[in-house]
């Protein structure tokens, strides 16, 4: 692809304004996508990178085989950043290293990595169609072992309940003619599309492709669907006598992670709605019961209401141990309204005004260095003895603040300690995530 940023950008933004979006049932979860050049497989990808356009994901883990070298296992790179003209990828250190745990077949071999595309070619496609993300790069070696298979555990071992996303990057076959290449991707496509991933050969990235496969079949995905076919004989720069194919196959399911769906985000929402202006207007708690198993999971959440774009009441509880999501925010939506004692209990005449706002928490996890803290993502709670004060990921964005800023707010304003309290060795630290939907 182009070195130059804005004929790089130019040239993703007609690839994905060409490409359609398949409308599936469930959420994106894996994919498997083409590595050439932009001139001759970029088309094809961008039907699979269009599926991630307004996507929140947090991890991208990308998978290829090498085509520089043969080694024995599997190489993750463990840390620092790709760079392309687009600017810099963070690698997520964190689960990249805990990849590399699980297997001595799996470890970090820089060269590997030094002069490898199948990462690299779709690396500026996600920093088109995602905001913020990192990624976790790895490479096979090609040798015979079933690394796939271990590989596959491993990730299983690592991804389950975040918000993840696999790519598997590989072309199918190479240099038949343009008809014989024709039939052998087709049967390709067809084997990817049962699962049955023992009997698939003509796919330079087949270790990834496998991984893929066997990682997406435990994680429940109930649609994989041909988003786009073509090889590179379908081209009038292409040479229809040695032809290479190219797919985009999308891996749907329920969920990412432990994300919330659309349907289940509604209820939540209609739940906060209708238990504030029940109490409002009658003082009474909404009772009911949901058969959602998800939202009779122990989870905790935030319910923030806003009025003309103003922070009108805010209150919530972290993981409940007793009583499940959906009364939580039935409780935190009537604490918000009531209770919050920065303002006046809402009244009736305001509840056509308000905006309702949910945070679904993850579990609070401590950390030993307030830099480990990642602005944006993390949410915060600084403990100090029997007080504590906590900040939701998106305070920060809404402000713009930095990193120690938002530490240094949280100190003042909720705990009411000085400004650099977060530094000070007997503050205790914790962090979460949070979907956040209104």
């Amino acid at each position: 692809y182009s070195a130059d940023p804005k004929e790089l950008k130019t040239q993703i933004s007609e690839l994905l304004k060409r490409a359609k979006l398949f409308e599936s049932r469930g959420e994106i979860l894996g994919l498997i996508l083409p590595h050439a050049g932009y001139d001759f497989s970029g088309q094809v990808a961008a039907f699979g990178f269009k599926e991630l356009v307004d996507q929140e994901i947090d991890t991208v883990i990308i998978m290829g085989n090498s085509h520089k070298e043969r080694f024995e296992g599997v190489s993750v790179f463990p840390q620092g950043f790709y760079q392309t003209p687009l600017g810099k990828v963070e690698i997520d250190s964190k689960l990249a290293q805990a990849i590399i745990n699980q297997d001595e077949r799996i470890f970090f071999q820089e060269s590997a990595h030094q002069s490898e595309h199948s990462i690299e070619v779709e690396l500026p496609f996600l920093q088109e169609v995602l905001s913020e993300f990192k990624i976790v790069p790895i490479i096979f070696g090609n040798s015979p072992n079933q690394d796939h298979q271990i590989l596959a555990q491993a990730l299983l071992n690592n991804i389950k309940g975040k918000n993840v996303l696999l790519i598997a990057s590989s072309d199918l076959s190479h240099y038949f003619s343009y008809d014989k290449a024709k039939i052998l991707d087709a049967k390709t496509i067809e084997l990817i599309l049962k699962g049955e991933l023992n009997q698939i050969e003509n796919a330079c990235g087949k270790d990834a492709v496998k991984t893929l496969i066997m990682v997406m079949q435990e994680l429940g995905t109930d649609q994989i669907e041909l988003l786009n076919y073509a090889n590179s004989g379908d081209l009038e720069i292409g040479d229809k006598n040695k032809v290479v194919g190219y797919t985009a196959i999308g891996f749907y399911g329920e969920r990412r992670g432990n994300l919330l769906n659309k349907e289940e985000q509604e209820e939540l929402l209609e739940i906060a709605k209708d238990s504030v202006e029940l109490f409002v207007k009658n003082k009474k708690v909404l009772e009911f019961e949901s058969s959602n198993p998800i939202l009779n999971q122990n989870i905790g959440a935030f319910v923030t209401l806003k009025k003309q774009g103003q922070l009108r009441g805010c209150i919530g509880r972290y993981t409940p141990t007793d009583i499940p999501l959906y009364k939580v925010i039935t409780q935190m939506a009537v604490a918000a309204a009531s209770e919050d004692k920065r303002f006046y209990p809402v009244a009736e005449d305001e509840l056509d005004q308000l905006k309702y706002e949910i945070s679904v928490l993850s579990a609070l996890e401590k950390v030993d260095n307030w830099q480990d803290v990642e602005i944006g993502k993390h949410g915060v709670q600084i403990r100090s003895g029997i007080s504590s004060g906590v900040f939701l990921p998106q305070v920060a964005k809404d402000n713009f603040w930095d990193l120690e800023t938002f530490l240094s707010r949280l100190c003042l304003q909720k705990l009411g300690l000085a400004q650099d309290c977060y530094k000070q060795e007997d503050i205790e630290i914790y962090t979460f995530t949070a979907q956040v939907f209104e």
